[in-house]
């Protein structure tokens, strides 16, 4: 009998107290460990800003090599920047610079002219100057040389105008001071004498124009004072008769007519 009571007393004490002490996972946390972390992403950004500033230093190298291809020049065959010249086919300018140009891959050196009262800027190159009749101003002495020719008497062909009219335009651009001022002295007419036909106008309007400018920059006057120093010395021109006068007065009427019926009378000597 005491066997049977001594084996449920010994289940009861093994099983009570294992069950208890499990609960003492409890007090673990791990939680607060990961908040730290945050922080540390802003300390990642400021690695990136030396990256942006390196790029502007390659844009501005790019502009460095236009400089080096200009080129200052003042004098070449004989002219100089700021000169008064006279081209044939305009009358004076003044070169404004000599400058190079790059044209369908070669270099050339152009004179750059100015003709104030035309409004006009002509590039000439260096190289062609002797082609193109280029030439300075006349001496004092060739252009007192040119107001004489002014006081002679007028010659005028017995020609067909049109021929007269080429002959008086070849002479206005040669450039030539003296023969200009034949154009002026022979298409010239007073008041006493029958007036012009527009076309002869216009050609002794354009040789006026052509000698006055020259005589004007020098003689270091205005162009006004130059046209009436010219109109002085065509006054003192010997007079033509009346019956000369008047005969050349009945041709002038058909000067531009096309059946060339210009007969207008010669005041040539022999």
């Amino acid at each position: 009998m005491p066997n049977k009571t001594a084996k449920p007393a010994a289940k009861a004490t093994v099983a009570k107290p294992a069950a208890k002490p499990v609960l003492a996972k409890a007090p673990v946390t791990k939680a607060p460990a990961a908040k730290p972390a945050a922080p540390k992403a802003p300390a990642a950004a400021p690695a990136k800003a030396p990256v942006a500033a390196t790029k502007p230093a390659v844009k501005a190298a790019a502009p460095a090599p236009k400089v080096e291809e200009k080129k200052v020049v003042t004098q070449r065959q004989g002219f100089k920047a700021n000169e008064f010249v006279v081209y044939p086919a305009h009358g004076v300018g003044q070169i404004l610079a000599i400058e190079e140009q790059e044209i369908a891959g070669a270099k050339l050196e152009l004179f750059v002219i100015n003709f104030i009262k035309d409004k006009m800027t002509l590039r000439v190159p260096t190289a062609k100057v002797a082609n193109v009749g280029m030439r300075k101003l006349s001496e004092p002495a060739l252009v007192k040389k040119a107001l004489e020719t002014l006081k002679g008497r007028a010659r005028v062909k017995r020609t067909m105008w049109s021929r007269r009219a080429q002959e008086y335009e070849a002479k206005i651009n040669s450039g030539d001071i003296v023969a200009i001022a034949e154009v002026v002295r022979d298409l010239y007419r007073s008041e006493s004498q029958p007036e012009q036909s527009y076309s002869e106008r216009q050609l002794y309007e354009a040789a006026l124009d052509r000698l006055s400018r020259e005589i004007a920059v020098v003689q270091h006057s205005t162009e006004t004072e130059a046209v009436k120093e010219i109109e002085a010395q065509l006054a003192k021109s010997p007079r033509r008769n009346a019956k000369a006068e008047a005969a050349e007065g009945e041709g002038e009427a058909d000067t531009d007519d096309t059946d060339g019926d210009d007969t207008t009378v010669a005041d040539e000597a022999a």
